[in-house]
């Protein structure tokens, strides 16, 4: 192949050929365990924007419960404010932007050092 040259020049597929691999490529795509062993960084969008509104709310409960002292605000932000920390700290444990903990064993994704991981050696 000449440099430069786009590899999908040199290969023609057929339509079913085509419509077989993309569908394939589909099904990969739904793997998250696939996905996640293939070293893609996990979708955290989600994640922090759901912390960022149960934080807001749960500051704009708590403030509106102070000022008062209404029980239906405040077994409101007993509801919300649980859900606010589970939610913070899952943003806290989740694995950085490469798809890697934050710490641990590297290679492997365990919670010890590396010196003294069992899957690693």
């Amino acid at each position: 192949m000449a440099e430069g040259a786009d590899p999908s020049d040199d290969v023609r597929l057929s339509p079913y050929e085509r419509l077989a691999l993309w569908g394939i490529e589909a099904e990969l795509r739904r793997d998250r365990r696939f996905a996640r062993r293939m070293g893609a960084p996990p979708a955290r969008g989600w994640l922090g924007l759901s912390v960022a509104l149960l934080g807001v709310a749960s500051v704009f409960l708590m403030v509106v419960g102070i000022r008062t002292s209404d029980p239906v605000v405040l077994w409101c932000l007993a509801a919300v404010w649980p859900l606010t920390l589970v939610q913070g700290i899952r943003l806290l444990c989740h694995p950085g932007r490469d798809g890697r903990p934050r710490n641990g064993c590297r290679r492997c994704g365990g919670g010890r050092p590396r010196n003294r991981c069992r899957r690693c050696g």
